[in-house]
């Protein structure tokens, strides 16, 4: 369960999102979001993954664990702009 994993938001939402949300990019073109994973929900960032062209959600331990998730799991999860 230790550090970060990381979900990756499809290519299409990732494409729409860009587009949209051009004029809200912070640092290392950052957005913030409210993420959620089952019934956990919290505020972050979703960050641009340049060699997939998609963003990418940190999905920390203390999620993971929360959620009772294992490395290689199927997670779904949302995501909403606070931009």
């Amino acid at each position: 369960m230790d550090g970060w994993h990381f979900l990756s938001v499809p290519k299409s939402p990732s494409t729409k999102i860009n587009a949209a949300f051009a004029h809200a990019k912070r640092g290392w073109g950052s957005l913030p979001v409210e993420a959620k994973v089952g019934k956990t929900a919290w505020n972050t960032s979703i960050f641009p993954d340049k060699k997939s062209g998609t963003y990418v959600l940190p999905l920390k331990a203390a999620v993971r664990k929360k959620e009772g998730l294992d490395k290689g799991d199927s997670v779904s999860f949302s995501i909403s702009i606070r931009a």
